[in-house]
């Protein structure tokens, strides 16, 4: 992205390349078929179930003013009006658990105040989504994203884990409440007597765990053992909300033996009660508001436009990372113009604002990168098949592919078409067409295993279109009509989704992985070498490692200690923007820069070492097998946030190619789950068989060239 301070000219670059292509946003998507409903579903589930969880939190902490009507109705809206005009369809809009926690402080700060109090809640916070909005169109016009990539991974982790931490907390509270008589509730009620009290919070930690438990397991289904392929992949894309379903159902086995409020459910208002649509005419109260009160709605509302600025423009990176190979522009500027758009809307009809979310955003690029796998690799399946039967040989079969591949890459209007081919055939492909005589000679699938090859072959591109944002949207929307059904959830059930989610975001985020590696005995941290891992491991002393880490964790708790601050907690979101100045002038002065570009490597570059023994003779045939389109994307994402794990490091070359018998594996897209590195046997003190012939070092630490790719014969010649 261009850094452009230069007033509008952001926005207007934006609406310019975004113009080019709005057409083909949409044809792209209808062209799909009945394809596009798959990554549609998945992702109305990944954006649905949180919504109407933080409605049941907002009910709790704001005694009924906002619920799950008003979130979900929020997320419907925003998300339908930005698939249609918003710059990148990929991203997805949500109430977030920042926004909850603002509306909570709010709401606190609101009620103790005689001149505000509960009913005029909403109508100051109206007059607070205005200057939000204001806020945010100041930033948009004055190009304040050309320095969203100055948020290195420091802020961006950190970040991550407060919302984790955050997500975490809810859902213990919520268990706690179980355990308690409920606000406005009727003490005097049989289901709020000690012993059915401590029954429902019982009941409540079954259904937690349960859902908890099998979530996180559903979430593993394509590396089982048993059932089909589709089968498997089906739990794995959609276990999390049936395992909602399964444990919904199961709370209401014992219904017949325990009072009606056992276990408790979700609690909201049906859209079409008396009461349900007062947050729709707040704007009729906002004058009511007092001046003082109207200009004092400045201090919250610039750290809400904060925080939006933040969570929007990381979560609109995260959704178009280069490793996407994205061939359309992307649109920063326009969009924060148009979330200020959004924020006003929603603050003037009473209800909370929605903004980018992650890890939602990422998930649907993902998704959609899987529909085009899907669509590129039938094609090809095809071609290929088609010009075995005309016995071409195999460089005729693979041009054949090439020219297919080619027409599905539309151009856009004003590009020239795409230089991007398939991925070169495996060198074992070629060695065995030549040892069967001649290269030229009619193939089949003894030669060219067309199932299993033409994976390899294809990169990872995305079906960019804005029909399954606008689709999920409306779903979400739908479900304010079935709210009815929804309030059949138990509450411990979206506790425990609220567990699922923090611990979901943990993997890939290398913050919590330098914690537990702090926390890993000195005689076991080999055992991190020998998978895979990012370069700071073996260029980073551990001290240092170990320092920076401290400082993080430290920060982090500062940050999170003041959410706990009743008026002061609104700041949070200042604390985070802090890190910026102190990542580019403070950090320099107590790290060395290598140091820092290994540990916090800026626009989220993550730069794992290579495996320097990817797999041994003996593990190459026990490990080969055929990878499903949707399992190799899974293992190349990270499943929590979406980021592309880089499996080559740019910064470990070598010029030598390694030998292995079977070359197949080197280009698989299931490399092994094993790598290791040249300073196990260091670590371990002690020579192992699969550091013999490579040097004890790794090569970002020792100045002579790397033996990477060398083969022990080969380097005891030389």
């Amino acid at each position: 992205m261009e850094e452009t301070f230069v007033p509008l000219r952001g926005i207007k670059n934006d609406l310019r390349s975004r113009l080019l292509c709005y057409k083909q946003d949409w044809t792209g998507g209808f062209k799909a078929g009945f394809r596009i409903l798959a990554p549609t579903t998945y992702i109305f589930f990944a954006s649905a179930i949180p919504v109407i969880s933080f409605g049941e939190q907002l009910e709790r902490n704001t005694d009924g003013v906002l619920t799950a009507v008003q979130t979900l109705a929020s997320t419907a809206l925003c998300g339908i009006i930005h698939s249609i005009i918003g710059g990148q369809p990929l991203l997805i809009l949500g109430v977030a658990e920042p926004t909850v926690l603002m509306y909570t402080f709010m709401f606190n700060f609101a009620k103790e105040r005689p001149d505000l109090g509960r009913n005029l809640f909403l109508a100051w916070t109206g007059w607070v989504c205005v200057w939000t909005a204001i806020l945010l169109f100041l930033l948009a016009i004055l190009g304040a994203c050309s320095i969203i990539n100055r948020f290195t991974r420091l802020a961006g982790e950190l970040f991550g884990m407060l919302i984790a931490m955050l997500f975490m907390q809810q859902a213990i509270k919520g268990l706690v409440d179980e355990f308690r008589i409920p606000q406005r509730e009727d003490p005097k009620l049989t289901e709020f007597i000690p012993s059915w009290r401590f029954a429902n919070g019982m009941f409540a930690l079954v259904l937690l765990f349960g859902l908890l438990l099998t979530a996180l397991r559903s979430r593993k289904a394509r590396s089982w053992r048993y059932g089909t392929g589709w089968l498997r992949s089906l739990i794995a894309d959609y276990g999390v909300p049936l395992m909602v379903l399964v444990w919904t159902a199961i709370s209401y086995i014992p219904a017949k033996d325990v009072p009606e409020g056992i276990p408790r459910r979700l609690f909201s208002p049906n859209p079409w009660s008396p009461g349900a649509y007062e947050n729709w005419t707040v704007i009729k109260d906002m004058l009511n508001v007092p001046v003082l009160y109207i200009l004092g709605a400045f201090i919250p509302a610039t750290m809400i436009a904060v925080l939006y600025y933040f969570d929007h423009s990381v979560a609109s990176q995260l959704a178009q990372q280069k490793e996407f190979n994205l061939r359309k522009p992307s649109s920063f500027h326009y969009d924060l113009l148009l979330l200020g758009f959004l924020t006003l809307i929603c603050g003037l009809i009473g209800i909370p604002p929605s903004n980018g979310v992650i890890p939602q955003s990422p998930m649907h690029t993902k998704s959609l990168a899987t529909l085009k796998h899907q669509l590129l690799r039938n094609r090809l399946v095809a071609t290929a098949r088609q010009s075995m039967r005309k016995n071409s040989s195999l460089g005729q079969l693979y041009g054949n592919m090439q020219e297919a591949y080619q027409q599905m890459q539309t151009p856009l209007i004003y590009q020239e078409p795409t230089a991007r081919g398939l991925k070169e055939l495996k060198e074992s492909t070629i060695q065995l067409a030549s040892s069967m005589g001649n290269i030229d000679a009619p193939v089949d699938e003894t030669v060219f295993d067309v199932e299993k090859e033409i994976d390899d072959l294809l990169p990872v591109e995305v079906k960019e279109q804005r029909l399954s944002n606008l689709l999920q949207a409306t779903m979400v929307g739908g479900c304010v009509a079935a709210m009815p059904a929804l309030k059949m959830i138990p509450t411990s059930v979206l506790w425990g989704y609220f567990a699922f989610m923090a611990i979901e975001s943990l993997p890939g985020n290398q913050f919590w992985e330098r914690i537990l590696l702090l926390f890993t005995a000195p005689s076991r941290r080999y055992k991190v070498l020998e998978e895979y891992h990012a370069t700071f491991v073996e260029t980073v002393p551990f001290k240092t490692i170990a320092m920076f880490t401290i400082f993080q964790t430290m920060y982090l708790l500062i940050c999170f200690g003041i959410t706990w601050v009743p008026i002061a907690g609104v700041l949070f979101p200042l604390m985070i923007m802090l890190l910026v100045p102190v990542r580019q002038y403070v950090l320099p002065k107590f790290f060395k820069g290598a140091h820092l570009q290994d540990l916090d490597a800026a626009e989220y570059e993550e730069a794992p070492a290579l495996p320097f023994n990817l797999v041994t003779e003996s593990e190459i045939g026990a490990r080969a097998s055929f990878a499903e389109s949707g399992e190799i994307l899974d293992e190349m994402i990270t499943r929590s946030r979406g980021e592309i794990r880089r499996i080559c490091s740019p910064k470990v070359t070598s010029s030598t190619a390694t030998p292995v018998k079977d070359s197949k594996m080197l280009q698989s897209p299931r490399l092994s789950e094993r790598a290791y590195s040249p300073r196990v046997s260091e670590l371990r003190g002690e020579q192992t068989p699969r550091s013999i012939g490579r040097g004890p070092y790794s090569p970002r630490t020792d100045p002579k060239p790397s033996n990477l790719g060398t083969s022990p014969r080969n380097s005891s010649s030389s």
